[in-house]
């Protein structure tokens, strides 16, 4: 890995973390529109909702982990959200709810970057494995998590039906 790469994780601050909850929210609520699980009216309200009811005492919540992605010399480039327990139970599994690369840093590697020491970061926690979920759309990472040695555990599928 290049030294332009090398990305550390460190705590969310609680100021990061109020301007991550409503940039997470818009974020969930247009992926939840985009592929039809949600209609736009009120989409956003319910990504806030769904993300206050994950994480009740926010930056508290016992068993998640909100941490920044800084570049050597103390540069934010993302943002990681991990569930070190996971929401169906599975055994020795995390659960990645969030990664982001800030739009301004995408195409340098960084993602990879991130999400390698979101992996650490899990690891260094004693849990053995880390999921998560991506929407069908998101080609880039699905291509980065394919790459980085994810595979598919369960798919879901959707077809359109004329009315």
């Amino acid at each position: 890995m290049s030294r332009m790469s090398e990305v550390t994780l460190r705590s969310m601050t609680p100021a990061e973390f109020a301007a991550w909850q409503h940039q997470i929210a818009e974020a969930y609520a247009e992926e939840q529109v985009s592929v039809g699980n949600w209609p736009a009216e009120q989409a956003y309200e319910r990504a806030l909702a769904s993300n206050a009811e994950s994480l009740p005492q926010g930056l508290q919540t016992p068993g998640m982990v909100m941490l920044m992605g800084v570049r050597s010399g103390g540069e934010v480039i993302g943002r990681v959200w991990i569930g070190l327990t996971h929401p169906r139970g599975t055994p020795d599994c995390a659960f990645l709810y969030d990664i982001e690369v800030d739009a301004e840093h995408r195409g340098q590697g960084l993602g990879r970057a991130l999400l390698e020491a979101a992996e650490r970061a899990v690891a260094e926690r004693g849990v053995g494995a880390l999921e998560l979920n991506v929407f069908g759309t998101n080609t880039a990472a699905l291509a980065l998590y394919e790459f980085a040695g994810y595979r598919v555990t369960t798919q879901q599928m959707r077809k359109r039906l004329p009315q």
